[in-house]
């Protein structure tokens, strides 16, 4: 039995002046996704891009969350099994840990959550910028 993640895709847009929030996408790990593992990679991965709206030279960004999304799946997915797409609005997966990938198209930022999924409401363990999550995994080894 591995430890399981969910990773959720989220796509903020402003709809008629107010913020929207939509799940385009989620990615279903099977083994290894503890923040030691999967987070960290993950936090690897998107560190150093950036989410844009549209592009030129610059090969190291992200354009859109759609394009985020299919990026993180052509970065994890390596053969059979593994890593599943499921659909947008799956919550219980029998997960141990769910992580959140949010985009701000003003700033380019990206925002990485991580929680707990054990129980029946998850612990949010990390929510920042994707280059801040290895201290986070460090803090955690010194507990």
């Amino acid at each position: 039995m591995g430890t399981r993640s969910l990773t959720k895709f989220i796509e903020k847009a402003k709809v008629d002046g107010k913020e929207k929030k939509q799940t385009i996408m989620v990615m279903y790990r099977q083994f290894d996704g503890y923040p030691e593992g999967h987070g960290t990679e993950l936090a690897d991965f998107l560190k150093d891009r950036k989410l844009v709206n549209g592009y030129g030279a610059d090969k190291n960004v992200f354009n859109g969350m759609g394009c985020c999304a299919a990026q993180v799946v052509a970065h994890f997915k390596k053969g059979v099994g593994g890593f599943y797409i499921y659909p947008s609005n799956t919550t219980d997966a029998g997960q141990d840990y769910n992580y959140t990938v949010e985009g701000n198209f003003e700033t380019g930022e990206l925002t990485l959550s991580c929680y707990e999924a054990y129980g029946k409401r998850p612990k949010l363990l990390f929510k920042g910028d994707p280059k801040d999550f290895a201290a986070f995994v460090e803090s955690q080894k010194e507990k």
